[in-house]
């Protein structure tokens, strides 16, 4: 499985590829499933409320089409998830962040972020594409 960081899922979702790194899109194309964690779409929410992105739609249609409509799981938040999640180490404080790298470690998968903190934590070593 592939997860994905929330701004790469928007770009996938709206085809936006220009900014993603074109063997990602290859890797996201080609991969048997891909996933969003639940707190992506707190995210999206978020910054769709705070005019920070506009979505093509309302909100809870953009979100059926992002997920069921593009075949992309939505991977729920886990007690486990949660503590590994603060167990990580400080280079990253932002919760969302630390929450999408927990779903990465905890369900064994790979990981596509273009976040420069990403690459810090030795626990994502082999598995950020």
């Amino acid at each position: 499985m592939i997860v994905l960081d929330t701004h790469v899922w928007l770009r996938w979702i709206q085809k936006d590829h220009t900014l993603l790194k074109s063997h990602w899109v290859e890797q996201i194309a080609d991969s048997e499933r891909v996933g969003v964690s639940a707190i992506s779409c707190f995210e999206v929410a978020w910054l769709a409320q705070h005019a920070r992105i506009q979505l093509p739609e309302p909100l809870d249609s953009w979100f059926e089409k992002a997920l069921a409509g593009s075949s992309i799981d939505l991977i729920a938040l886990t007690p486990q998830i949660a503590r590994i999640a603060v167990q990580l180490p400080e280079h990253h404080r932002d919760p969302q962040d630390r929450l999408i790298i927990a779903i990465a470690l905890a369900h064994d998968a790979m990981l596509i972020s273009a976040d420069r903190k990403f690459p810090l934590y030795n626990e994502l070593q082999g598995r950020l594409l």
